[in-house]
């Protein structure tokens, strides 16, 4: 009896060993413990431009900023009892070259006319003619200019070099020297008009103009839904110096926080601009970052178009049909659960429940979202159906990998179009366009309420000056 019993069990032992394995073999899937919700990185953007502005853009800018008529004077005692009327006016394009990385000498050809006579009085009662006045004159200047934090444009520093020009004059038999009298007039306006606290040029219209149109949200249009993005400015950076080849360079920087906003209550205006602080970054790159929500319906839908109504094959002699695809958070992995129904050759039929989970990743060759790591637990009262299940799990766990492919090159071309259009610009003076961009996703979130996937788009920033 016991060398029968021993002749079976030894008949036996090789199948036995084997299952015992292969199901220790098949890792186990705790469904009570799914873990912590993965931690979502921030959606930002930062873009960094150093512009090479070329001294022919800046001299059209010098030009067109400062205004013809400078000073008008009526009446204006000139001393030795003589008077006149005098205006001060810009001729020509103003010249300049810079001296250091901050400070430039200009030369600004200018013409001075009216006309001089006697005060009224005395003799001037007697002689009531007047002196036309006609003359031109090139002051040098050294200045040094800065952009304020409210964008405007001030200088901090004035000195006037040289007047050059003479304009001694014969008024009625004196000799009249003029060059005292308009160095004077040119002090007096300049401490007037260009202290370190007076706004020159308010560039900040020009820069919200700009930005209202590179800043308004824009939208992604994927699988029949859209939303919106905006960028919320969080700093704003610049840096500017002059080089030897007297070019002007302006490192423009800005850091935000990308918002996210459903396509029917995008704000109608770019989020405002903070004051400017200093850049030290001075290489060209494009990086923004857009969380892109996908709602656990919208992934049902998704996963019924590659599951539901098909079946796959579990092994040769057995099909399996899968109904009620939902999907769920299941820590840092998403979750589906669903029905199924094996149906074998022999006619026999096995019923059940899946519980699949798997790691959302991306497959830059198909430009899909995919599944890695995919386990499953199959629940049903049918022990030989959990049984029979256990036994072909890596083929599933195949098909299931196979048909849980998910193109989103729609969605990557859409984002690239929207970022390419709202952050080109054109200027007075010169155009922005967005270069080599690339974007992709750079994870994948499972949240309570969907998946969040994190598209990163990276480039560089063309310019073409005018």
């Amino acid at each position: 009896m016991i060398h029968q019993f021993a002749t079976q069990l030894q008949k036996y032992s090789i199948p036995l060993i084997f299952l015992s394995i292969l199901l220790v073999g098949c890792k186990s899937l705790d469904i009570s413990n799914p873990g912590p919700l993965p931690e979502i990185p921030p959606a930002t953007s930062e873009v960094n431009v150093p512009l090479t502005m070329p001294k022919a853009t800046l001299n059209k800018i010098f030009n067109s900023q400062l205004p013809v008529n400078l000073i008008s004077e009526e009446n204006l005692d000139l001393g030795s009892g003589i008077e006149g009327n005098l205006q001060l006016s810009r001729v020509g394009n103003i010249s300049w070259v810079a001296l250091d990385s901050q400070t430039i000498q200009m030369t600004l050809p200018l013409k001075v006319k009216g006309d001089l006579g006697l005060k009224r009085g005395g003799l001037g009662s007697l002689f009531r003619g007047k002196v036309p006045l006609d003359e031109q004159f090139a002051p040098v200047f050294r200045v040094n200019p800065q952009i304020n934090p409210d964008w405007s444009l001030s200088v901090k520093q004035f000195e006037l070099i040289d007047l050059g020009g003479n304009l001694a004059l014969d008024v009625l038999g004196m000799k009249l020297d003029l060059s005292g009298l308009l160095e004077r007039e040119i002090r007096v306006w300049a401490k007037e008009n260009l202290r370190p606290d007076q706004k020159l040029v308010n560039m900040k219209p020009m820069i919200d103009l700009a930005w209202e149109q590179a800043g308004k949200p824009f939208m992604v249009n994927w699988e029949g839904g859209a939303q919106a993005f905006s960028i919320q400015p969080q700093s704003v950076r610049l840096k500017e110096y002059f080089d030897r080849s007297e070019n002007f360079h302006l490192w423009l920087g800005l850091s935000g926080k990308i918002n996210t906003h459903p396509a029917n209550a995008a704000p109608s205006r770019a989020f405002p601009l903070p004051a400017l602080s200093t850049n030290s970054d001075s290489e060209n790159h494009l990086k923004i970052t857009l969380p892109f929500q996908m709602s656990y319906a919208e992934l049902d839908a998704l996963m019924a178009e590659n599951f539901l109504g098909k079946t796959f094959r579990a092994d040769r002699k057995t099909l399996l049909t899968l109904a009620n695809l939902k999907t769920q958070s299941f820590g840092e992995r998403l979750a589906i659960t669903c029905d199924f129904v094996a149906d074998r050759e022999n006619g026999e039929r096995m019923e059940g429940n899946f519980f699949v989970v798997g790691k959302p990743a991306y497959d830059r060759k198909l430009e899909s979202l995919i599944f890695e790591d995919v386990n499953f637990k199959v629940m049903s009262d049918n022990s030989r159906a959990k049984l029979g299940i256990a036994l072909k799990k890596g083929k599933i766990i195949r098909q299931i990998e196979k048909r849980a492919v998910f193109p989103i090159g729609d969605l990557l071309e859409d984002s690239l179009g929207g970022i390419q259009e709202r952050l080109g610009l054109e200027t007075p003076i010169a155009d922005l366009s967005i270069q080599n961009l690339e974007i992709s996703p750079s994870g994948f979130y499972p949240t309570r309420s969907g998946l969040q996937v994190m598209m990163k788009a990276q480039g560089k920033i063309g310019v073409n000056w005018k």
